[in-house]
């Protein structure tokens, strides 16, 4: 049996690790670019600056006549492994560290006239320096020469001679205590790029692996991680958005069974007033008409919901567009209760209407119409038993606000925020007998949405409710 691993050369874990372990390599090769490669000319360099700074020290204090200048250039000479000479005109004034002692002085005075005129030559410079080898030693001799006196005695030099050791000894040291550093760095790389390869990446893994859950339907998924601020901040999102599917896929379902309801009771109505058509009222005319009208309604009413559903599902994809205008809402409303008269002849109700001579506003006409029948209609199925439903238009600042009340048994505080969902129903059982699609409320919230309305509903147990809503006042 094979078994065949296949390794993801693009997953978070092994770019980490891959750019983890990048960056050691590339700091590792500049170290040693930098101090093996660089090394002797860093030496070298290094020395150079440091004579010039004892020169001009030693320049100064000459030019200021210090009587301990013989003894600070033999302390530096000891300390700095430094040879010193001093000479005007061919006579040397001053040797260190061993004054007495001629034959350094026959070993370096065959640069002195070199040096000299390095200097004579170009009137910009009062120094020069020199690297050369001895001739009796492996290593070279770096030799720094300054004008610093040319009025008093003819002109003064100073020589400052210090040996350029070689620096392949030291090198071949760094070389095994860099190899040494290296395999310590990138095991020390290696091992931290995996180690936090993993802590990055297995969280990422358990919330992709809830996350095929979720697509597979499982909401019970928890997207937890105790990671780095991005990745929770990932899981708290993962954890809302399993939170509104789950809620999505409910209201699908509530939907799916309220549509099925709905539909099913005009159906079995259609169905049983035809039959009774073929069986029993085919011959009555009055019978028969009675009946027709039963179909009609039912027919209607299924009608009703298809348009609902088509408006709220239009509306929620964002796909309406509003054909805004200039219009009259006293109008609008007063045209709107007129449609009604048939529940004041019939059934007794009271519509009581107050609003000002006019109430100019710039909104989509119909559907505005919309929300004041839909909002009236909700009213007629929950008003009390004085079937008392009051509209009324009111300027509020610079809004006009169009109020729908009942005195009906009212809502409960913890429902109002649900009455806009989509079939949503309230704990009141007291509805009276009228047909509807039951999105009426839905599709007032999205229209209101869509004008950007303010909009809301007051409701008091026993006492009543009142719906809302404000469209902005436009002056002529």
């Amino acid at each position: 049996m094979n078994s065949k691993v296949n390794f993801d050369f693009k997953s978070i874990r092994f770019r980490l690790w891959l750019y983890f372990l990048s960056t050691a390599l590339v700091i590792l090769a500049l170290i040693w670019f930098l101090q093996i490669f660089f090394l002797t000319h860093y030496y070298e360099d290094m020395k150079t600056k440091e004579v010039t700074r004892v020169a001009d020290t030693i320049s100064m204090a000459y030019q200021h006549g210090d009587q301990g200048i013989t003894s600070t250039i033999q302390q530096l000479s000891i300390l700095n492994d430094y040879y010193f000479m001093m000479e005007s005109n061919g006579k040397v004034l001053l040797f260190s560290p061993d004054a007495e002692s001629t034959k350094p002085v026959y070993t370096y005075q065959v640069m002195l006239p070199e040096l000299r005129d390095a200097i004579a030559n170009d009137p910009d410079r009062d120094s020069v320096s020199i690297k050369f080898a001895t001739g009796r030693e492996d290593y070279n001799t770096l030799a720094y020469a300054k004008l610093i006196d040319s009025a008093k005695d003819g002109e003064v030099y100073l020589y400052v001679f210090t040996p350029l050791y070689p620096v392949s000894s030291t090198v071949d040291i760094l070389k095994d205590q860099f190899i040494l550093v290296s395999v310590m760095a990138l095991v020390i790389a290696f091992v931290l790029a995996i180690l936090y390869s993993r802590r990055i990446s297995r969280p990422i893994k358990a919330m992709t692996e809830s996350a095929r859950k979720l697509g597979a339907g499982n909401y019970n998924v928890n997207f937890s991680a105790k990671s780095y601020s991005e990745i929770n901040e990932l899981a708290d999102t993962l954890n809302t958005a399993a939170y509104e599917m789950e809620q999505a896929d409910i209201r699908q379902k509530d939907l799916v069974a309220n549509v099925s309801h709905d539909l099913k009771t005009p159906l079995t109505l259609i169905k049983s007033y035809a039959e009774m058509i073929r069986d029993l009222s085919g011959n009555n005319p009055e019978k028969r008409n009675a009946h027709l009208g039963v179909i009609i309604d039912e027919a209607d009413r299924m009608s009703n919901l298809v348009s609902d559903m088509s408006t709220v599902s239009l509306m929620s994809r964002h796909e309406t567009t509003l054909e805004l205008d200039h219009f009259d809402l006293v109008p609008v409303a007063a045209e709107i209760l007129t449609s009604y008269d048939i529940y004041v002849e019939q059934q007794g109700y009271d519509f009581r209407f107050n609003a000002p001579k006019e109430a100019i506003v710039y909104a989509d006409r119909d559907r505005i119409s919309q929300v004041i029948a839909n909002l009236t209609s909700n009213s007629i199925k929950y008003c009390g038993e004085d079937k008392v439903v009051i509209l009324n238009i009111r300027r509020t600042g610079k809004k006009y606000r169009v109020e729908v009340s009942d005195h009906g048994p009212g809502i409960k505080q913890e429902e109002l925020p649900h009455v806009w969902d989509r079939y949503y129903k309230t704990s009141s059982n007291y509805v009276r007998a009228t047909t509807g699609s039951g999105l009426g409320l839905s599709i007032v919230k999205e229209i209101l949405t869509l004008h950007k309305a303010d909009y809301g509903v007051v409701s008091k147990e026993g006492k009543g409710t009142t719906f809302w809503f404000e469209l902005d006042m436009v002056k002529k």
